[in-house]
């Protein structure tokens, strides 16, 4: 897909609002707009907010803003969309995970399909892509529903293969693992967030997919 031009929604969480960032400007969507010379690289990111609907209220109530309700937010004139979260829901979120037959926002499984089939439906001429998460320093822990964060990258894997959607495998070609100092020193100093360096990274390896798709 051709990006010069090209108008992009990028929904999703802290990563995508720029938290650990510098500078909005150094954003990996914004580095995206200036090198390839995209018409809009709209930031949908709302730190803390997770795919899945929140079962108890979380204390900052921002973060209850979840993925599906945001979506219908977004410009409707978008070429392409990319969705990237789970982190959140791996890390504080208390969804259920669900079945892969679950169609409401209230599993993981549920938001999965809820959201995709929304974005096909109300975008039909946009290419849509899925993200799966970063790796981060906690990612082995498990998480209050047993879970650990390869567990929620297979899972977007899995229903986005079931909609036909391609997959920007961030978890596997990011090339950072945070758990070697120097790579979590050099690219994403606490362990979750990508800094300046890691945005340049990262806006390399999603543009260069979509370029290719």
């Amino acid at each position: 897909m051709e990006l010069k031009g090209k108008k992009i929604n990028f929904l999703g969480d802290s990563i995508t609002e720029g938290y650990g960032c510098t500078d909005a400007s150094k954003t990996f969507h914004q580095l995206m707009k200036e090198r390839f010379g995209l018409a809009a690289a709209r930031n949908y990111g709302v730190s803390g907010t997770r795919l899945a609907k929140q079962v108890v209220s979380s204390e900052n109530q921002r973060h209850d803003l979840d993925f599906p309700m945001r979506a219908v937010e977004m410009d409707r004139d978008a070429d392409a969309i990319v969705v990237f979260g789970g982190t959140n829901d791996f890390g504080h979120g208390d969804a259920p995970i669900g079945e892969m037959s679950d169609r409401t926002p209230d599993t993981f499984y549920g938001a999965l399909h809820y959201l995709y089939t929304y974005l096909m439906t109300e975008y039909p001429f946009a290419r849509i892509f899925v993200c799966t998460p970063l790796h981060r320093l906690t990612e082995n822990q498990p998480d209050i529903k047993g879970k650990i964060l390869s567990d929620y990258a297979e899972m977007i894997r899995e229903v986005a293969r079931y909609y036909s959607l391609p997959v920007i495998d961030l978890y596997d070609i990011y090339g950072v693992q945070p758990s070697i100092d120097v790579q979590r020193e050099m690219y994403m100093p606490d362990g979750l967030h990508p800094n300046d360096a890691g945005h340049v990274l990262l806006s390399e390896r999603i543009a260069n997919f979509i370029l290719s798709y």
